[in-house]
């Protein structure tokens, strides 16, 4: 079973109803959600001028091998009604695979570790609650490790850690 961390953000529309049909689309299509971080409200990132994002990042065991998930992700992005208008802009939801068990991918449609992962304190910042300890395959440090050193200054605020989303 392949274990995949996996980015959620959003910043159109009902936020936390996005989030949630994001999470219930990944059951769904992609495989069940072992655990979830709390909901961060975080400063866009790239392109600043637009509104706060929602992001969580949930823990998936999956049978998928890594381009069938990267398939089906955007898939559901579409389907939960993202247009891509440019990099880093606002979206209805983005769906970003950090990490697929212990493997580097280095294609033109996936790269995987992500390869901002080191420098977004918004991934990082939920990536550490239900991961700390997990060894990053490329830079070989440890999560907490990554978000001690990360240069991001934008804010990110926990807000939402009283209904946790567990099995």
């Amino acid at each position: 079973m392949n274990k995949i961390y996996i980015l959620l953000g959003t910043n159109l529309g009902d936020r936390f109803q996005q989030l949630n049909l994001a999470r219930k689309q990944l059951e769904t299509h992609v495989g069940a959600i072992i655990e979830a971080s709390s909901i961060y409200e975080t400063a866009a990132w790239g392109v600043e001028d637009q509104p706060a994002f929602l992001n969580q990042v949930v823990l998936v065991t999956s049978e998928l091998q890594p381009l069938a998930c990267l398939n089906l992700t955007q898939h559901i992005e579409q389907e939960l009604g993202r247009i891509r208008f440019k990099k880093w802009g606002e979206r209805v939801i983005d769906i970003d695979l950090l990490y697929f068990n212990q493997e580097i991918i280095d294609l033109p449609s996936l790269q995987i570790p992500h390869p901002y992962i080191a420098e977004r304190r918004f991934t990082l910042e939920p990536l550490v609650e239900i991961a700390p300890g997990y060894i990053h395959p490329v830079y070989k440090k440890n999560n907490v490790y990554l978000l001690d050193k990360c240069t991001d200054d934008l804010p990110v605020k926990k807000i939402s850690d009283d209904e946790p989303y567990r099995h």
